[in-house]
């Protein structure tokens, strides 16, 4: 007698492998058979004939953190597949903090994610965070440590060099972070007070954790440009002894991109354990604040709206402006959080700025202003032909980078990057089979991200499963009205229980509620994910 039995399915088990048909049978949070059950019997049976039956996906770049705990289910995940959202990306999140930093950190990610000042519950270690997530959503996470966190508690939020005693409380902070079961340490070194960390302190950073096996996760210093970036991140992984991962790595034009994957190819991964991710949209989204000079920063983001006042950043500004890669025609306005601006939600900057009659330095700082920092943007970077050489690489894993707002006009990653990946890359791109793009979504990431017993549907690992209909399964979101769900997904379940029935999500369920805090853990690691 199972719990469950999914009857009827192709099997494609995340591993790469050729799909078959069988069933799953499971008990509990587990799987506990595969193959031809049909003489079984179960409390409950999914029928899953003429579908394709896989693991529970594994987001391993996004900006869920604050959404995780704000809402028990978000749908535009879900009906996806992703049954695992790896937080804390970029250097930047909601924890570990002190009395000192909170509240800066709750202000500085309005734009990017959910929580308001007044949602502070008093946590600061990353385990605090996690165990408020724990059991309280239907999906499971895991976590990066984010270093710009790491790095403000033990010397501020300044440019000035870490001396010796700062960097014993970070790599000791950092250690405890990977105590605590975080995968590795993130950075995102074009942001907030990371901006300011040497190639040097970066590796002796990174070097408390290689005895763990963490990750080097980085949103790389993409403003040094692409190729020095990468050579930085990989530099810093050989020196420090730990992986490397980049985050949504793309590149802006053919010869560049050739150029990248040349030197992964070539130097990366032989000098380092190297892998990356990325959305399959050329487009990207970020905060208005990250086209700010660094120096507004260095008080901490409470003092930034101070100092837009000043001429001489709004010069900065205005240089910064310039000189981006993109025009301002090429930008627009993805999110704002006051209800008297979102009339210039989907705005074209360029449109924005000439309806103020002010210069764009001082238009946008304007707007700056009144949204206390917290304006979201989508950045038009090309043809999404350009991203497919780095979506059919063998290094490549799924990262939607996906940013939720529950208004707006923000990029359609969050609501359609593993519909886009296992629909149109598959039938209509022919990137690379069925079979590659569930491994990319599962088995690869899972085992890169130290999720053990998740990824791969096999007897005795936990119950995160994805049902859904290879002929039908696609994006719909788009940059005109991205608040529309993946189509093809009918079921998913997570630790055996079922979140989505159906193609729509499940509205009640007991609690806990079946999403883990997944603590991080290698092929010789004592650290583990939560059981049962």
């Amino acid at each position: 007698m199972f719990d469950i039995i999914i009857r009827g399915g192709k099997i494609i088990d995340g591993t790469g492998a050729a799909r078959y048909d069988g069933d799953v049978g499971l008990r509990g949070d587990r799987i506990a058979a595969v193959g031809k059950l049909k003489d079984a019997e179960a409390r409950q049976v999914i029928d899953a004939a003429g579908k394709i039956v896989a693991p529970g996906f594994v987001d391993v770049h996004n900006h869920s953190d604050g959404w995780l705990l704000k809402m028990p289910h978000l749908p535009a995940k879900t009906l996806q597949g992703f049954t695992t959202e790896v937080l804390m990306a970029d250097g930047i999140s909601y924890a570990p903090v002190n009395e000192h930093t909170a509240r800066q950190w709750l202000y500085y990610l309005r734009a990017l994610n959910a929580l308001r000042l007044d949602e502070y519950r008093g946590w600061q270690s990353i385990a605090e965070y996690m165990s408020l997530i724990d059991g309280r959503n239907v999906q499971n996470a895991a976590t990066h440590i984010p270093y710009a966190n790491v790095r403000t508690m033990a010397c501020g939020w300044g440019r000035q060099a870490v001396d010796d005693v700062q960097m014993r409380q970070i790599r000791t902070d950092i250690r405890r972070g990977m105590e605590e079961g975080a995968v590795g340490l993130s950075t995102g070194l074009d942001y907030i007070a990371q901006c300011f960390a040497t190639t040097d302190e970066l590796v002796a950073a990174c070097s408390a954790m290689a005895e763990y096996g963490g990750l080097y996760v980085t949103h790389m210093r993409y403003k040094l440009g692409l190729l020095p970036a990468l050579r930085e991140a990989v530099e810093i992984g050989r020196r420090a002894g730990v992986p490397v991962h980049i985050s949504h790595l793309k590149a802006q034009t053919p010869q560049l991109t050739e150029q990248v994957l040349e030197y992964i190819d070539r130097v990366a991964r032989h000098e380092v354990d190297f892998s990356f991710d990325v959305y399959p949209y050329q487009p990207g989204s970020t905060m208005l604040n990250y086209l700010l000079p660094y120096e507004v920063w260095e008080d901490g983001p409470l003092s930034v709206l101070g100092k837009l006042h000043r001429p001489e950043v709004r010069t900065k500004f205005r240089y910064t402006l310039r000189d981006y890669r993109q025009t301002l025609d090429k930008i627009h306005i993805a999110h704002v959080v006051s209800k008297e601006n979102t009339r210039h939600h989907g705005k074209l900057i360029r449109q924005f700025v000439e309806e103020s009659g002010l210069p764009a330095e001082d238009a946008l700082a304007d707007l700056l202003i009144d949204e206390n920092l917290a304006v979201l943007l989508v950045i038009n970077e090309g043809d999404d032909a350009l991203i497919r050489p780095f979506l059919r690489h063998d290094l490549y894993m799924m990262g939607s980078d996906g940013i939720y707002h529950d208004g707006g006009v923000i990029h359609p990653r969050v609501y359609g990057s593993a519909g886009r990946l296992l629909g149109p890359c598959v039938r209509d791109w022919r990137l690379f089979s069925l079979e590659d793009a569930v491994h990319k979504l599962s088995g690869r990431p899972a085992e890169r991200f130290g999720l053990r017993g998740r990824g791969v549907i096999r007897e005795g690992n936990f119950a995160d499963l994805v049902v859904f209909d290879s002929e039908t399964i696609a994006d719909r979101a788009t940059y005109a009205d991205p608040h529309q769900t993946t189509v093809g997904v009918e079921h998913v379940l997570v630790n055996g229980v079922p979140i989505v029935r159906d193609g729509s999500p499940m509205e009640s369920l007991c609690e806990p509620l079946p999403g883990r805090f997944l603590r991080f853990r290698t092929a010789d690691s004592s650290c583990c994910s939560r059981v049962g």
